[in-house]
């Protein structure tokens, strides 16, 4: 399967509530191209017809602009004309007054696309973004990183290859099924090494927080503030390690760990994975009412996929039910607690012949069209994730821990192995982040959840120890992330965020 963690994340979605999660097949609308040159400031042009095409509809009060910055492929080594075009929008409401500056997004992944963040948390907090007392001292500015979405996108996994990968077995026991599903990563490995060749070290996350500097001065900001989620959370890391001096204030929700490696990251994230599912049998046993599959849950869930593979459901594109899909749904219905019914439901339906609500599951975590087109999320995820990774096990590493961890964690270990092979094949040269403290930032707050799955709670004090200027807020809560979930998240985030007052230490926020 071509689900990769990297030591970073699987890739994140809108927070809880998005303004509308039910998005258009038509996906979200393109940004003009501005010509613009490294180092010039943003040319901005009106792009209503960004937010009408995610959502149907701009939000009331808010206005929406868009620019490109160009940037160099190599940082490191700047050559004329090799550019890449970042895209970003900014979003300003008419009520704002004491304009502190812009709010810089990013939704993590990596992959994810912060144009399309940035709308969803323009629609304010009755729809889950953001609070109006955010909204009106801050532009919001999401940018899509190199390579993601309208930023230089990169693409290079045809749409039968990731339809194969997802619906491949998550834990092949076999030798020959094992094989079967190497083979796949290899081909979809050499196939993104043929096209892209020596570009792909230049879509790390090091490269690619300095082209958050550069979009800093591009709107004209001397210092950087900086909301990101999940893998946003390393890239702003990464960011306050090579430019202290230019940070305001980060906060890093679902933090990463940039001091494990890869397979370090990848069990724990296993860990955080299993545990959640565990935490969603209990609310299940408790809630039987809402959870048809209350008798039992663990033991439908790992019944549908065993049952698939040897007799899948059909579905009614043509695709059938496999473990892979079934699989790819149960990732997806764990990133928020609302995905706990869906899942439930859709689990019930599927022991019945009915693979709709799976389906519906795993197609909003691809992000797969009903054409059966993809957006470039998993390339741009797997190209990120594989030029950060130096120490990629071996394949033979992989069948070995796949064994291991299938018993230390039973549905979610050998999965999450399996998820390191493509870095086995990559092709391309590396370009590990940093590990180190942010000396000179200033205070950093980052925010940990309880129940996080695939950002898991440890990682938070983590982080912010290894920064030395982060001071740790948690909320006590279920689902990937936390901002803006409760009034207390809300208050401590809003406060530093406006006037940088920094929480009290060891802050804990109820789930409610």
């Amino acid at each position: 399967m071509v689900m990769t963690t990297g030591g970073c994340t699987l890739p994140a979605f809108a927070p809880e509530g998005a303004a509308d999660p039910a998005k258009p097949a038509d996906g979200g609308g393109g940004v003009p191209t501005t010509g613009s040159t490294p180092g010039a400031a943003a040319q901005w042009s009106p792009c209503t017809d960004v937010p009408e095409k995610l959502v149907g509809r701009a939000a009331a009060g808010m206005s929406y602009d868009c620019a490109t910055v160009a940037v160099p492929r190599d940082w490191s080594k700047p050559v004329a004309g090799e550019t890449y075009d970042v895209a970003m929008i900014r979003i300003r409401s008419a009520t704002q007054k004491d304009r502190i500056g812009s709010l810089l997004l990013n939704p993590g992944g990596p992959g994810g696309s912060g144009i399309d963040l940035a709308v969803y948390l323009s629609f304010g907090e009755a729809l889950g973004g953001l609070p109006e007392a955010v909204t009106d001292k801050f532009d919001l500015v999401g940018f899509d990183p190199r390579g993601v979405s309208r930023s230089s996108p990169l693409k290079c996994i045809s749409n039968d290859d990731q339809d194969a990968s997802f619906a491949a077995d998550p834990d092949p026991v076999s030798q020959a099924e094992f094989d079967e599903v190497t083979a796949l990563n290899k081909k979809i490995a050499d196939g993104c090494g043929a096209k892209y060749g020596d570009q792909l070290p230049y879509f790390s996350t090091v490269q690619a927080a300095r082209d958050m500097d550069a979009l800093r001065a591009a709107v004209g900001d001397p210092k950087l503030t900086y909301l990101g989620f999940s893998y946003g959370t390393l890239l702003g890391a990464t960011y306050a390690q090579l430019f202290p001096q230019n940070v305001r204030a980060l906060v890093l929700d679902g933090a990463v760990d940039p001091t494990e490696n890869y397979v370090q990251g990848s069990e724990t994230q296993a860990k955080g994975f299993e545990r959640a599912f565990t935490n969603f049998t209990a609310w299940c046993k408790q809630n039987a009412a809402d959870c048809p599959i209350a008798a039992d849950p663990r033991g439908a869930v790992t019944d549908a996929m065993a049952k698939a593979e040897n007799s899948p459901v059909a579905y009614k594109d043509g695709r059938q039910a496999t473990a892979g899909w079934i699989f790819v749904g149960l990732i997806s219905s764990l990133y928020t607690k609302t995905g706990w019914t869906s899942l439930a439901q859709a689990i019930d339906e599927l022991q019945g012949g009915d693979a709709k609500g799976i389906m519906d599951l795993a197609d909003q975590y691809a992000e797969r069209e009903t054409t059966g087109s993809y957006s470039n999320l998993f390339d741009a995820n797997l190209a990120v994730n594989c030029a950060d990774t130096d120490d990629a096990p071996t394949v033979a590493k992989v069948r070995a821990l796949q064994s291991e961890w299938r018993k230390k964690y039973p549905l979610f270990g050998a999965p999450l192995a399996m998820g390191m092979l493509p870095c086995a094949y990559w092709p391309g040269k590396r370009d590990p982040y940093p590990a180190g403290k942010a000396t000179g930032a200033p205070p950093i707050v980052v925010v940990g959840t309880t129940g996080d799955p695939a950002t898991p709670y440890e990682n938070t004090a983590d982080l912010a120890k290894m920064l030395g200027t982060g001071h740790v807020v948690t909320w006590e809560g279920e689902g990937h992330t936390a901002y803006p979930s409760t009034p207390c998240i809300v208050r401590a985030v809003d406060n530093y965020l406006i006037d940088l007052t920094v929480p009290q230490e060891g802050l804990r926020c109820p789930a409610k």
